[in-house]
């Protein structure tokens, strides 16, 4: 049975520390609409979508209203678009689907829409090369569309040719947005060891392993985690890490019921609960005022690395126990734009890029809305790729980069992009030169870890 003083505490937690459902994302495969022409391809893919996802955004806002649990973001991933496409010989065929996949976003109502990527952790096909050709192309001409692309994984290396031309398509995204301040970064995600099932942009795409449609939700509470550790100032580590347990626990209760209902609502089969902490710019909903909230000054100082881990691995064990179907990335978000905490801490001097790229080995994801100068050189951005591909390589994690070089910007400015991608100050980065390192090319060999059979 459920007291009145559950329900009393879930209240206060939706009402003054921002417990919310992040995201309802429905995954949708798109094998069934390869086609022998790109017209005849984007007519299929925007049928599907519209047909699957038609009521998605409607069924969220009734439970959201029913159950009074705040859903921000309704989303839908699709299977990447480099293995769909198969009909498109040019970059133009491909913007043609990016742009059908953001007139089905529109059709439908959703935020946005994650799938324009291309897997190529251990090598191109020609189509792979066109899409991520076209990447800065469809990022700039449509509204909605998220891209991603894995250059790296456990099994079989870091692809460094892919690597060095995503620190192109990087600066390229940049300059064709230069007029929101190189916004289309924003919605672009480089990985190692992606994975399919992912609800949470930009980085969502629907993997072939998975079924025909699928509801995956994610759910988001860096102020709740906070307000528990309140009560436990002074106390051991040992009670700090089961109190976030206990909170993520019942975090994690309440993203299984909405993803059950949608579900059930829908009809579409339950996917998984991606438990993992995301902030936002709201004051009283970061992840660095929890890891301050464990003792530090300021995130960034020594120890912040530490208590990261400890966040990281209480949420995802409190988690596990809460939803038989644990999944995404799971665990804690350390977007600095997005995080009112992070962007104090960078501001301070008390967060830099290097202990981000330190502490990326405990979190979740990777250096996630990270802001450079705009004269950031393409083969820099590919090095930095590098270095967090090969934490997720070696340490069999995902690890992600979405930087913005933001173009005309200086090292302390703040770009603007509002919403939840809130504002990004501009980080400092090492200004020698990595030029000849990242333009070797080949592949960086699959380290002694991946040989487990």
């Amino acid at each position: 049975m459920i007291t009145p003083g559950e329900i009393i505490e879930t209240i206060k937690m939706i009402s003054e520390e921002h417990l919310d459902i992040r995201t309802i994302t429905m995954g949708i495969s798109l094998l069934d609409c390869i086609s022998d022409s790109p017209d005849k391809t984007c007519e299929k893919i925007y049928d599907k979508i519209t047909t699957c996802a038609k009521d998605l955004v409607k069924t969220g806002e009734d439970i959201e209203c029913e159950y009074g649990i705040p859903i921000i973001n309704k989303r839908i991933s699709v299977t990447p678009i480099s293995i769909i496409a198969k009909s498109c010989i040019d970059v133009d065929d491909y913007v043609k689907i990016a742009k059908a996949l953001d007139r089905a976003a529109a059709q439908t109502g959703v935020n946005f829409i994650g799938g324009f990527s291309s897997l190529v952790h251990k090598g191109y096909t020609k189509g792979d090369q066109r899409l991520i050709e076209s990447i800065p192309y469809a990022l700039s001409e449509t509204n909605c569309v998220c891209s991603s692309v894995n250059v790296a994984s456990t099994k079989a290396g870091i692809n460094m040719d892919a690597v060095l031309q995503m620190g192109h398509v990087i600066k390229k995204t940049a300059e064709l947005t230069a007029d929101k301040g190189g916004f289309g970064c924003a919605k672009l995600v480089v990985f190692a060891n992606a994975v399919e099932d992912n609800p949470f942009m930009a980085g969502a795409f629907h993997g072939v392993g998975e079924g025909e449609c699928v509801i995956n939700v994610g759910v988001s509470g860096p102020g709740v985690v906070k307000s528990a550790l309140e009560a436990t100032k002074g106390m051991p580590f040992d009670i700090v890490a089961d109190t976030i347990k206990k909170t993520a626990f019942k975090i994690t209760r309440m993203g299984q019921l909405v993803a059950q209902e949608a579900s059930k609502r829908l009809g579409v089969p339950f996917g998984i609960v991606d438990l993992s902490l995301a902030p936002t710019p709201a004051i009283g909903d970061s992840v660095a005022h929890i890891l301050e909230e464990m003792g530090l000054e300021k995130c960034g100082t020594h120890g912040t690395t530490a208590a990261l881990a400890l966040l990281n691995d209480a949420v995802k064990k409190g988690g596990i126990m809460a939803s038989s179907h644990v999944g995404g990335l799971s665990g804690a978000f350390i977007p600095v734009s997005e995080d009112a905490g992070m962007i104090d801490a960078v501001k301070c001097g008390s967060l830099s890029l290097e202990k981000l790229e330190a502490m990326t080995c405990v979190c979740s994801v990777g250096l996630d809305m990270i802001a450079v100068p705009g004269d950031t050189p393409a083969e820099t951005i590919a090095a930095i790729i590098a270095d967090e591909a090969a934490i997720g390589v070696v340490n069999f994690k995902t690890t992600a980069v979405r930087i913005i070089p933001a173009p005309g910007m200086a090292v302390g400015d703040m770009i603007e992009f509002g919403g939840l991608l809130g504002t990004a100050p501009v980080m400092d980065v090492n200004r020698f030169s990595s030029f000849d390192f990242v333009t070797r090319g080949g592949r960086i060999p699959a380290p002694m870890q991946s040989l487990k059979n």
